[in-house]
């Protein structure tokens, strides 16, 4: 069985343990590469959610590798952070759902 691992800061690290998914912690930036690459090779790894603030700092070479394979799948986790500097969160959701599937939707209130 595939698992969920979840690539992040140390101060958002405990928060992801909590809910019981393996968690990997990238005390620097520098460090990134490494530990993404070994995910990218290990055979159980299934999918990898990598907080915006990391996947912002993926370098070109890694971005290519992650988009010509196919497994594991390498997403982007969104922080609550993020949407606290004003953004709209309908625009931010959209953007989101369109990086995910490659479409636009509108998202509109009920």
């Amino acid at each position: 069985m595939y698992k969920l691992i979840i690539l992040t800061d140390p101060d958002n690290a405990d928060g992801f343990r909590l809910t019981g998914v393996d968690v990997e912690v990238v005390e620097h930036e520098s460090q990134l590469r490494g530990q993404l690459n070994r995910l990218l090779d290990d055979e159980d790894s299934g999918i990898i959610a990598v907080t915006e603030k990391l996947m912002a700092a993926i370098d070109e070479r890694t971005q290519k590798r992650i988009d010509s394979i196919y497994r594991p799948l390498v997403i982007s986790l969104p922080i609550k952070e993020r949407l606290a500097f004003g953004e709209d969160h309908r625009e931010y959701l959209g953007r989101l759902i369109r990086r995910a599937i490659g479409f636009d939707i509108t998202l509109r209130r009920g």
